[in-house]
């Protein structure tokens, strides 16, 4: 009896498996809630499978097969409403909170799974506790901001009445903050497309979801010194992150607005002004929001491509957004550009980079390529749709953004599970793989003889 329980102990005190249990079982009690039939609208079934892409797609931020206002009752909006914010925030990262304000300490087991999914390896019980509650703070003061200014344009710009502008406002605050492109509309935000007031505060809330709670709290902190008459140094990360997501919102305006210019189904109908805000929102939300202002399957197939690779490329680390992350992308950029130049390290703004972190970045980037690949031929063989249609699909659902040219709600059941797996993956897969990655190295005690393969 002791020797199973003590097994058990091993398997679920290591942090990245207790991340991926984690959101396994809030998927599995999502997809039961959803299964009831007080969460279901009056005309409408809900099958096991339908509760769980949607559970999935909720939990992860990625993709849905069904309208969300159409679909649920108001329970069940609330029940989707509840996975999109424990997605966002984190498993672990509630689980810490709760206890934390329940019982006021944190137990070994909870400290090495909250470091794993923050990216806070090597603080303190003191550290975290700051850490989990700057978290909190953030997420509230950020949704709650945006939830009133939407409230007050749907009130006033769009008629709603009191009760439904707090409702849909609340809804999109969390859904942006948290990346999750989930909408009360069949339409998504296409109806909304003209309107700034609505699109630039959800850009907002959804680039400062996908900068990564890291950077955020040492803006925060920074904020708060400089106020004070103390001034500090970005880290190398939060540099990054920022420069990083501002050259790539940039070029996916322009491409976004340089090819859709003139497309009749997408941008073309509309005035200068508003194509460029809604390529702007474009660029943005590709990299991993999910909301969209115009059709995506009328998009220019140099378009869907462009907005693949936004998607795969993603936020920022341990933040709500998905991909591979921007700082996964930007190191072997870095180090690629060492090479061309001829240098023997990759450096980054005045700081060398490591090679087990070009290591680690090259293992989750090439990862991650591959299971998309493979997610890609898996779903060309159980469905007949076109390739680029698939694979902006697959993209999307590792990248947990919730584009879609369509296909989802059209795949046979086993091409809608094969997407459940890929979400589910690309929402805990580059947490868990860069942690277990950054956990096992160790140095060895000896050295091979070296020898140089023909490279090229």
């Amino acid at each position: 009896m002791g020797a199973p329980r003590a097994r058990w102990s091993r398997l679920a005190v290591h942090p990245t498996r207790g991340v991926v249990l984690g959101f396994a079982f809030a998927v599995a009690l999502g997809t039961a809630l959803l299964m009831l039939p007080a969460a279901t609208a009056p005309g409408r079934g809900t099958s096991v499978l339908t509760a769980l892409f949607t559970s999935a797609g909720a939990l992860s931020g990625g993709l849905s097969i069904v309208g969300t206002g159409s679909h649920w009752t108001p329970f069940g909006e609330g029940v989707v409403l509840a996975l999109i914010q424990l997605g966002g925030f984190g498993i672990m990262t509630f689980a810490s909170l709760l206890a934390l304000l329940v019982s006021g300490r944190l137990r070994l087991r909870t400290q090495l799974t909250t470091q794993a999914e923050t990216e806070t390896r090597g603080l303190g019980v003191a550290g975290i506790r700051r850490v989990l509650l700057g978290i909190a703070g953030t997420t509230l003061a950020v949704e709650l901001a945006t939830a009133a200014v939407l409230a007050l344009r749907l009130r006033f710009g769009h008629g709603l009445s009191v009760g439904d502008a707090v409702h849909h406002g609340i809804f999109y605050g969390i859904s942006a903050f948290n990346n999750a492109g989930f909408a009360l509309r069949d339409d998504n935000l296409i109806a909304y497309a003209h309107d700034p007031w609505i699109l630039l505060p959800i850009t907002l809330a959804c680039m400062l979801g996908a900068l990564g709670f890291p950077v955020l709290l040492e803006l925060l902190r920074n904020r708060r010194a400089q106020v004070g008459g103390t001034r500090r140094r970005w880290s190398l990360h939060t540099r990054l992150t920022l420069v990083t997501s501002a050259l790539l919102l940039a070029a996916g305006t322009v491409l976004t607005c340089g090819l859709e210019w003139s497309n009749s189904a997408t941008l073309g109908p509309m005035g200068w002004g508003d194509k460029v805000l809604n390529g702007f929102f474009t660029a943005a939300s590709a990299r991993t929001a999910g909301f969209n202002t115009v059709d995506t399957g009328a998009m220019e197939p140099a378009t869907l491509l462009g907005i693949c690779v936004l998607m795969f490329i993603g936020g920022g680390s341990a933040g709500t957004a998905g991909g591979i992350k921007v700082t996964t992308f930007a190191v072997p950029a870095a180090a690629i550009l060492a090479e061309i130049r001829g240098h023997t390290d990759a450096d980054i703004m005045g700081r060398r980079i490591s090679g087990s972190t070009l290591r680690q970045a090259l293992t989750v980037a090439l990862l991650g390529v591959g299971l998309v690949m493979i997610g890609t031929l898996v779903l060309l063989a159980v469905t007949e749709e076109s390739a680029e249609a698939v694979l902006f699909e697959a993209v999307s659902a590792f990248g947990t953004v919730g584009l879609s040219t369509g296909i989802t709600a059209d795949l046979p059941a086993a091409g809608q599970l094969i997407v459940i797996v890929l979400m589910f993956i690309g929402r805990v897969g580059p947490i868990t793989l860069a942690s277990a990655l950054a956990l096992r190295q160790r140095d060895r005690r000896y050295t091979l003889p070296e020898e140089r393969p023909v490279i090229g």
